[in-house]
């Protein structure tokens, strides 16, 4: 009787133990196809409400793709984008460096700057390099794209 309460509870170790492999090979395949094909850099992105009050810091992917950053958490199972951040429209009204405690989440050396599209107000941290290509991406919008840049005094 005890062997096979033995067998039993090896059984389910190893079936959890497998469960845990390929949720961290799905993660893993997921993020190598959001980053393959390039037009991808690591960002993070934190929501802004109605009032100005910042939700968590989440750590992502962004990828460019014709006139929209597509943002996904780098730990999610979902395909599709968290946030959609339009290039038509886009406001970018603050840029800063991280402070006290914020630092110690974000990459090393990051920025942060404050996007807004439409009704969505977020800041997104990045590296110098991802936020120089961000800022490229946005002046190289077609003409009549209005795109509005407030550098920081």
């Amino acid at each position: 009787m005890g062997g096979h309460l033995a067998l039993d509870a090896s059984a389910a170790l190893a079936v959890v133990v497998l469960l845990v492999v390929l949720a961290i090979a799905s993660l893993a395949v997921r993020r190598r196809l959001l980053v393959h094909g390039g037009g991808a850099v690591e960002c993070s992105l934190r929501v802004l409400d109605g009032e100005g009050v910042p939700g968590p810091w989440r750590l992502g992917i962004g990828r460019y793709k014709g006139d929209v950053l597509h943002w996904h958490r780098v730990f999610g199972f979902r395909s599709r984008p968290r946030q959609v951040i339009h290039r038509r429209g886009l406001v970018v009204s603050n840029r800063r460096r991280p402070e006290g405690a914020e630092a110690e989440r974000l990459q090393p050396e990051a920025s942060i700057i404050e996007v807004r599209d439409a009704g969505l107000t977020v800041e997104l941290a990045m590296s110098a390099a991802a936020l120089t290509g961000f800022l490229a991406w946005l002046e190289a919008a077609p003409p009549g794209f209005p795109v509005d840049l407030h550098p920081p005094e």
